[in-house]
């Protein structure tokens, strides 16, 4: 395949967003957590060599943020000499002096002040690229379908992508690149693009909880309705028996994830028990709403009692966020917008702004939605219906040059 690929074909990858239903936060010291990929999309394309009159630069383009960045590969080997001939099929993470030295090639460029939190994201593309691909020309196209910042997991699909289109462009993945149609990885290979895809992640936020990569890479969530649960780093398929249909509030309030989850380990640093106590709840929470997605329901009355039992687990959850100090003002209107139409939310992700979800129940008028999603975006906020479910990182691979 790699042959071929010298040639100029040109491989894409695609990974999804996700939506954690419980557990964020809490899941980092060891309670469970429900989550689902949704169906937007990161998309990365990588195209070897790229055009001729830049065959020794290796460039990246950032197209929802209209920022490119380019290298002369001779720069990144100086530059990165003990790094770039690891094996791509054991992952490594990047280390304080590796960090720096990659710091200072994203330096060279200047980033607008309004978009500097996107360094990280350009940091961690040079530790997975030159990890996977060494310091071979190439140019590498990026575009998301998912809001930044806003608990969708936008960085995990980002790095999810970069992972598997990296490694289907190496020898260490086995595909048929003569098909044109979207290609699941095999186990073993989701396996390890899932945790190269974690590296970029500790990269970007820190202690991520590896949720958001584990739900964007795996392939285990086929289907609307299927979830999964993540416990102390193990991964469990949760089978749907009730349909769940989202609205998603994204409020537009960009936060620091990585901010975000030092505050909760600061403040469980000063109030350890309490917040012991407050991870426990969660993982009942967690536990309870896995269970309860996973009943049998015979009739419409079945599902109306689970879904007022879904409502209040969220709301539950909700309230514990709020203990954890990640929400704010701007998910606190959502909340209370919603209440009015006797409608349960819970911010999905880090908090402190970003999106909101919303259970929409089964026989809910479709005039309640548009009513309810009207006054939303008369605050300013942009809002979207999304059932759950999904497939995870997929690879294509297009036409040559």
């Amino acid at each position: 395949m790699s042959s071929m690929l010298t040639r100029g074909m040109e491989v894409k990858a695609r990974a999804p967003g996700k939506i954690i239903l419980s557990g964020e936060h809490a899941v980092v010291y060891g309670s469970a957590a429900v989550a689902a990929a949704i169906d937007l999309y990161t998309y990365v394309s990588i195209t070897f060599p790229p055009p001729s009159h830049s065959s020794e630069i290796l460039s990246l383009q950032l197209r929802d943020v209209g920022l490119e960045f380019s290298w002369p590969t001779k720069r990144i080997r100086e530059t990165l000499s003990q790094t770039i001939d690891s094996p791509a099929s054991a992952t490594t993470s990047c280390s304080s002096e590796t960090m720096k030295l990659i710091t200072t090639l994203v330096e060279e460029h200047s980033i607008p002040e309004s978009k500097i939190e996107i360094a990280a994201g350009v940091v961690a593309f040079l530790w997975l690229y030159t990890s996977i691909q060494g310091d071979k020309p190439a140019r590498i196209v990026v575009s998301s379908e998912l809001p930044l910042a806003s608990g969708l997991g936008s960085s995990a699909a980002y790095c999810v992508s970069l992972s598997g289109a990296l490694l289907a462009s190496s020898d260490s993945v086995n595909l048929d690149f003569s098909s044109e149609d979207w290609l699941s990885l095999g186990e073993k290979e989701q396996k390890l693009a899932n945790e190269w895809a974690f590296e970029g992640e500790k990269i970007i936020h820190g202690k991520p909880s590896g949720i958001d990569n584990t739900v964007s890479t795996m392939d285990i969530n086929c289907g609307i309705g299927n979830l999964i649960k993540l416990e102390s780093g193990a991964l469990t398929s949760i089978k749907s028996n009730m349909p769940l249909k989202m609205l998603i509030t994204d409020t537009r309030v960009s936060r620091n994830t990585k901010a975000l989850i030092t505050s909760v380990a600061e403040r469980r640093d000063r109030h350890p028990d309490t917040m012991t106590s407050v991870f426990t709840a969660v993982d009942y929470i967690s536990n309870e709403l896995a269970s309860t997605i996973q009943l049998s329901s015979s009739n419409d009355l079945a599902v109306v009692e689970k879904e007022e039992k879904v409502e209040e687990l969220m709301e539950m959850n909700q309230g514990l966020l709020q203990c954890m100090g990640v929400s704010h003002a701007s998910i606190e209107t959502v909340i209370s917008t919603t209440h009015k139409y006797k409608l349960s939310s819970k911010l999905t992700g880090a908090g402190g702004g970003g999106c909101v979800l919303t259970l929409l129940p089964a026989l809910l008028s479709a005039s309640v939605v548009d009513a309810v999603t009207a006054e939303l975006q008369q605050c300013g906020f942009r809002c979207f219906i999304a059932g759950i479910g999904g497939k995870g990182l997929e690879i294509r691979f297009g036409g040559r040059l």
